[in-house]
């Protein structure tokens, strides 16, 4: 019996930095209105924000959500509006030790890039994100940087010999995410377990970056049964499936 469905976003329910479209609000309603929901992503509240919560229908559903961003340092319930649970954040000095380990990784790996659009490091508390254009690039100058993450897992690599007391993992279309040691998306499930009262075997977690180094992989290596896809639109499919499955079966997901 599954009882919580947990999705990534940027990639999964929607594209990079985008909003979730009505197709997808309507789909995630109607889950929602089945079997409880979360999503975590390495975004920060307000990215959910003007990305996810303000495009779903504000009713009643909105019970059955939770949110954990920066990859679960943080956990927001709505209990008639959104309250924060917790939230686990850097010291000055270590965000000053990962700051300069990523300005040096790009550099070492010789990927700097000559426009960019919007911040390239952002802290986001609990997590320092470096995105390689710029927060705020177009989604088809992403789409074209690194389509096959080879860039990337450069970069992580010499962060690994740079930072090794800290957890560096690849998401989105051009991001490398830094959070404390052991704060990932297991990190994020386990919360939700705790949470929830939800164990790992009730629950299905659906995301693009399931491969090894992904900020996905770490919520699969947790035991949970995972779902890769290739974009929103196979999320959709995902989800349709989920909701025929829940509505033949008396809220069991069978298979997916």
């Amino acid at each position: 019996m599954k009882k919580l469905i947990v999705f990534d976003l940027d990639g999964t329910l929607a594209e990079s930095k985008s909003s979730i479209d009505a197709d997808m609000s309507r789909l995630l309603h109607d889950l929602l209105g089945i079997i409880k929901v979360a999503v975590i992503s390495g975004g920060d509240w307000p990215q959910f924000q003007e990305q996810f919560v303000s495009h779903l229908p504000q009713d009643a559903s909105l019970t059955n959500l939770s949110i954990l961003p920066t990859s679960g340092t943080k956990f927001f319930r709505y209990t008639g509006s959104w309250n924060n649970l917790y939230s686990e954040g850097f010291t000055p000095e270590e965000k000053e030790k990962i700051v300069g380990s990523l300005k040096k990784a790009v550099a070492e790996a010789g990927f700097q890039v000559d426009k960019v659009w919007g911040e390239v490091i952002e802290d986001r508390g609990s997590q320092i994100t470096f995105s390689a254009l710029g927060q705020q690039a177009p989604l088809e100058e992403k789409e074209k940087w690194d389509p096959d993450f080879a860039k990337r897992k450069k970069i992580k690599a010499i962060l690994d010999t740079l930072i090794p007391e800290f957890s560096v993992r690849m998401g989105g279309a051009t991001s490398i995410d830094v959070t404390k040691p052991g704060i990932d998306k297991a990190y994020g499930i386990g919360k939700l377990r705790d949470v929830l009262g939800i164990s790992l075997q009730e629950m299905i977690y659906v995301g693009d970056a399931l491969f090894v180094g992904g900020n996905d992989y770490p919520a699969e290596q947790a035991g949970v049964v995972s779902i890769c896809v290739r974009g929103p639109h196979e999320t959709k499919r995902v989800i349709q499936m989920g909701i025929a499955c829940l509505s033949d079966h008396g809220q069991e997901v069978v298979t997916l």
